[in-house]
């Protein structure tokens, strides 16, 4: 199983797989009386450095939280926690606590409304992010509002399982779509739940309606009256629910890899599998160089995931800060998995398919198990929340045979074997048996209505989430503003100069982004090969 974000956990978010951003370390306790005065709280007082109640929401200055790997920026941040029912509906029930960090703009009078930041996955941490968004500018104008979402990395309790991470990184050698592993995943899943459960987690109450609520939660407590809203990957099924569900409090929206709540599942990602890889072919294809060295990139590649879906390819590697070498074995189902992280560094694509193509699988396997391996890939991800959505939300509405239908729509001539397990969601369907949570409600699946401004952000190499699930989205938000930022993979906001112009320029004004930096984006220069 994996996550839908840019790549971090298996991720998510961000980067593939050098560049696989990582969650941070260390409490830091930040002198609130030294913060300079930011955007306010309702009583005056700069926001986060305020104790409040709000109906069952309770926010408490403190230290910043723990995090996986340093973050410089938290140094001078805000920092807190909100206490909120571990179940909304149940109010006198078991409590949970969520960090929260307010990174100050870096202007001196800034906007009066933040930003909050909804982070990817599902089960990544939003405190992780901040230095994406920061590296990005979104801090320029406004402060920004980081809340870990419930049971993640520096959320209590944290519903973390490293054995189901250390089997996906130890269990390279196998072959990924075969039977016998895919039990072997779902056996790792029932212990994560059992593990979960044992200390006292209701795994129901890990999911979007509820998270939603959390951050209609934190605004209240906060004392804000109006904030904006930016969601990346997951970030964008949460806030279109968030804005169906608790609109009040909302002045924009933005959403970057956009997952809209209806169309959630495997179907959509074979379709975006589909649609990034394309462009990225096409794009080679446009280019003399990389046409006349590596022609019909299309048809090579889905040759070789039949080919290595029948006779799979076991190599030996080396991995930076591994030392033993790797075995691993490449099958067609691997091959779709690397190919829809490897989005992300597109220019060495048809290089690596080449060399696969004439029996050096090297490079392939490298990236592959360096992302795996990563440290960033270990102990991070919340899978309670990762399960929590995906088997309330996600399975109960569509059917194994649905993702295999779709799949096969996208690529015809792919084996049942490989169109089972959608990319990144490999056993999904299983999975969700062993986790054993109930369906939620069908109005999950609702198409979000909405006449807040917002924003729509794809990337038109993306194969993670369909860069036609953007205006997809924004047929029904009626001031809304869709925006495809070509040659750049999941969550453009991370990679583009210009979508991070773009986003400045639409929490400025909502009405009227700025997106005139469009016109001069140039393609990747595909490297050559000898």
């Amino acid at each position: 199983m994996m996550s839908l974000s840019p790549p971090g956990h298996r991720r998510a978010s961000r980067r593939f797989p050098a560049t696989l951003a990582g969650a941070t370390v260390g409490a830091l306790v930040v002198g609130l009386a030294t913060m300079p005065a930011r955007a306010e709280s309702g009583d005056g007082a700069p926001v986060g450095t305020v104790a409040r109640t709000a109906g069952d929401a309770r926010f408490e200055p403190g230290p910043c939280p723990r995090t996986a790997d340093p973050i410089p920026d938290l140094e001078r941040a805000r920092c807190g926690t909100l206490t909120v029912p571990e179940k909304h509906s149940h109010r006198k029930g078991r409590k949970i606590i969520l960090a929260v960090a307010i990174v100050p703009a870096a202007t001196s009078r800034p906007a009066p409304d933040p930003i909050v930041w909804l982070a990817g996955g599902p089960g990544d941490d939003a405190v992780s992010e901040i230095p994406m968004a920061v590296s990005g500018g979104l801090n320029r104008d406004r402060d920004v509002i980081f809340m870990s979402q419930r049971g993640t990395y520096s959320a209590d309790p944290e519903l973390t399982c490293r054995n189901v991470d250390e089997f996906v990184a130890n269990s390279l050698d196998l072959v990924f779509g075969a039977p016998s592993t895919g039990r072997l995943h779902v056996e790792e899943t029932r212990k994560c739940r059992e593990q979960l459960v044992s200390r006292g987690a209701d795994l129901s109450a890990y999911n979007g309606t509820e998270s939603s609520a959390d951050y209609d939660g934190l605004r209240k407590a906060l004392g804000i009256r109006q904030w904006n809203v930016f969601g990346i990957s997951y970030g964008t099924d949460l806030a279109l629910q968030y804005m169906r569900l608790h609109p009040k409090g909302i002045r924009s929206v933005g959403i970057d890899g956009v997952l809209p709540p209806s169309l959630a599942g495997g179907a959509v990602t074979w379709k975006a599998a589909r649609e990034g890889f394309d462009s990225i072919f096409k794009t080679c294809a446009e280019q003399p160089a990389c046409n006349t060295r590596y022609p019909n990139l299309k048809a090579t590649f889905e040759r070789l995931v039949v080919e290595l879906e029948a006779r799979p390819v076991t190599t030996t590697v080396t991995v930076p800060g591994h030392p033993e070498p790797v075995k691993v074995t490449l099958d067609g189902g691997l091959l779709v998995n690397w190919l829809t992280f490897a989005s992300h560094l597109a220019a060495g694509v048809p290089r690596s398919i080449d060399e696969l193509a004439h029996g050096n699988p090297q490079r392939i396997a490298e990236q592959y198990a360096g992302g795996k391996l990563s440290p960033q890939a270990i102990g991070r991800v919340s899978h309670g929340l990762v399960f929590g959505v995906f088997c309330s939300e996600w399975t109960p509405f569509e059917s194994e045979a649905d993702v295999i239908r779709a799949g096969r729509r996208a690529f015809p001539s792919f084996p049942r074997s490989v169109l089972a397990n959608a990319p990144l969601l490999s056993w999904m369907h299983a999975d969700c048996r062993a986790w054993d949570i109930p369906a939620a409600p069908p109005s999950i699946r609702a198409v979000t209505r909405s006449d807040i401004p917002t924003l729509v952000l794809s990337g038109g190499f993306d194969a993670q989430t369909a860069p036609s699930s953007g205006p997809y989205a924004a047929r029904t938000l009626s001031r809304s503003t869709a925006v495809t930022v070509p040659y750049v993979a999941h969550v453009v906001f991370a990679d583009s100069p210009c979508a991070q112009t773009i986003t400045r320029s639409f929490f400025n004004a909502p009405t009227a982004p700025d997106t005139g930096c469009l016109a001069g984006l140039q393609p990747p220069v595909f490297e050559i090969g000898t």
